[in-house]
């Protein structure tokens, strides 16, 4: 920690607390109870059941979960390639080419999600590109919200790479395409290991493009629970909310792991 002094500390810690347990804490505590109870009671849920995680780990509820994780899956394994490709080509660009290429990756995140949705409804639901009312529009908008923060990550990460490495390889006789798999991608593996886990999270709890998106067949978890909790059902909501955020994390501690192993190699 940046203070030194005992009473600098415990300020500090005081005012983190201050701030975290309201805004971030709490919340999430409440989406929990909720997720247990049948009513509420005054401020707080309270009737203590388990009926909501039952239904919310068969049926529609299972299927959704399957949707999601399917989405993110393919969509963050297709912009960490897309991204890791272009952050890779960037490096050897001068300062125009990766300004250009900044400007192209972040123009999806850089306006509402809505609006890129809807440009996305728009753009493909025409031949020869109709994909309107297949699940492959809705992998390809979060395939394109998520690329923008792989292709950062990526491009931060070949920035602080020592060059070293790569001339070593080249001074020894190493084709490109050997410095490249053999050599740069393994320094970079951390790095993209956490790229994916940043495109998995971003992509399971995606909402408001995959709303203009979504066909019926293929319904991602996030919106169940907006048309749950818009219909009234707080307490399913709640339960599917947290069977989300557990899905996220145990996803989250997987990627954690597999890049902390990447680091030691």
């Amino acid at each position: 920690m940046l203070v030194h002094s005992r009473k600098g500390k415990w300020a500090a810690w005081a005012i983190f607390l201050v701030l975290f347990l309201p805004l971030f804490a709490l919340p999430l505590l409440v989406i929990v109870a909720a997720s247990f109870s049948t009513h509420w009671s005054g401020a707080f849920p309270s009737g203590p059941t388990t009926e909501h995680y039952s239904a919310a780990v068969r049926g529609e509820s299972l299927q959704a979960l399957t949707t999601s994780l399917v989405t993110a899956v393919t969509a963050s394994l297709l912009a960490l390639t897309v991204g890791s490709w272009a952050a890779i080509a960037a490096a050897g660009l001068g300062k125009r080419g990766r300004r250009v290429l900044d400007a192209l990756f972040v123009l999806p995140v850089a306006v509402p999600s809505v609006v890129f949705g809807l440009a996305i409804l728009v753009a493909f639901s025409k031949p020869p590109m109709l994909l309107n009312g297949t699940r492959w529009i809705v992998i390809l908008a979060h395939t394109v919200l998520v690329t923008a923060f792989a292709y950062q990550s990526v491009a931060a990460a070949i920035i602080r790479l020592d060059p070293m490495y790569e001339q070593a390889a080249a001074s020894l006789g190493a084709r490109p395409s050997y410095v490249l798999f053999r050599v740069k991608l393994p320094l970079l593996l951390p790095s993209l290991t956490a790229a994916a886990g940043l495109c998995f999270a971003l992509s399971m709890g995606e909402l408001s493009a995959t709303m203009m998106l979504y066909p019926p067949d293929w319904v991602p978890l996030p919106v169940l629970i907006f048309t749950a909790t818009d219909r009234g059902s707080l307490f399913t909501g709640s339960a599917l909310a947290v069977v989300l955020m557990g899905t996220t994390l145990l996803v989250l501690l997987a990627v954690s792991r597999i890049r902390t192993k990447a680091s030691y190699r």
